[in-house]
């Protein structure tokens, strides 16, 4: 990964936790339980996933477009395709199979 995108991430990094620290409603909240007679530590983890995307397989709009071979799914990637499918999520219906 080059210079470049390790200092994008680190300030996407800062900016949502420029965010979180600056919301008045998570301030009101915390407050809130302050009140209530507690201590609050707020803690959050945020995963960066990058997938490099060829220039010919992109959109102008910036939208993945799936490859010769793939379903059309209508307005999902190929990425969110394997996402809900890690999920256990199908977005075909069989009228075979016995929904559980």
């Amino acid at each position: 990964m080059n210079q470049t995108i390790k200092n994008l991430i680190q300030k996407l990094g800062e900016a949502i936790h420029e965010s979180v620290s600056e919301s008045e409603h998570i301030a009101g909240v915390v407050k809130n339980i302050r009140e209530q007679g507690f201590d609050v530590l707020l803690m959050l983890e945020a995963t960066i996933g990058l997938n490099e995307v060829e220039a010919d397989t992109v959109e102008e709009s910036g939208q993945q477009l799936l490859t010769s071979g793939e379903e059309d799914a209508g307005p999902f990637t190929h990425h969110d395709l394997n996402f809900l499918k890690s999920l256990r999520i199908s977005l075909t219906e069989d009228s075979d199979e016995d929904p559980a």
